[in-house]
């Protein structure tokens, strides 16, 4: 089909210059007072047309420093204004606007129109699920950073609330040999054959923690008892008198 006329189709519908119909239908009224004119038919803004600003340019392809209005209409509403016109070009542009409709109507356009939407959420779904992934991945590698500072430093409050036997003696106000003897003979402690002192599991009931330590030097490797704060204070009132 001869384009008799350049016809839009970026937006989701074809639509026509305002300013290239109205040269087409050849109308000696200026064009801002003859589409004003035309608008008094019902058209309405944002549903019939859409309003442009653009540069005006010169002859010589340059932009002028000054704009121009334009607007892109809908097909029907080309289509009603040539009819308007009463002329032969006004009835070969009405023609031609019927031939895009029927075109852009069709079974095969329609069909072709609905596989560029779902190719274009296709795409937008993967771009979607690409970020997605990356911000995954970015969140994994911080958190595997994160993580062992983070144990750290709850293992550094956790042992700050812990206290070993000479410093929780110290706390309580008894030489710490008294302190300890008194654990082993009221059966909270017992030694080992290493000589460490390890708690009853039956008595212990959050009285004391046993924890592991490594000399990084030396790769030693050890477990040291200490006292948590339930087992100083249950030792507060317990050894009040020592």
């Amino acid at each position: 089909m001869n384009e008799i006329i350049n016809i839009n189709y970026s937006s989701d519908r074809p639509t026509v210059l305002g300013r290239e119909l109205h040269d087409m239908l050849e109308v000696k009224t200026p064009y801002a007072k003859w589409f004003s004119r035309m608008c008094e038919y019902g058209f309405s803004e944002n549903v019939d047309y859409m309003t442009v600003v653009k540069n005006v340019l010169r002859v010589d392809g340059t932009e002028m420093p000054q704009t121009q209005t334009d607007h892109q209409l809908t097909i029907p509403m080309a289509k009603e204004i040539c009819m308007l016109q009463r002329t032969e070009r006004g009835k070969e542009c009405r023609q031609y606007f019927i031939r895009i409709e029927e075109e852009w109507n069709s079974p095969d356009a329609i069909m072709q129109r609905a596989l560029q939407i779902a190719n274009s959420r296709v795409e937008k779904l993967r771009g979607e699920n690409l970020a997605l992934q990356a911000a995954n991945s970015d969140l994994t590698v911080k958190n595997q950073v994160m993580q062992p500072k983070a144990d750290y430093f709850d293992q550094l409050v956790d042992r700050n609330l812990l206290t070993n036997f000479r410093d929780t003696a110290k706390q309580l106000g008894i030489k710490p040999r008294t302190f300890t003897t008194w654990l082993v003979d009221h059966k909270y402690l017992y030694r080992d054959k290493s000589g460490k002192l390890n708690p009853y599991e039956a008595k212990n009931k959050g009285l004391f923690e046993v924890k592991e330590f490594v000399n990084e030097k030396t790769g030693f490797s050890s477990t040291q008892t200490l006292v948590t704060p339930k087992g100083r204070e249950t030792f507060r009132l317990l050894c009040e008198g020592i």
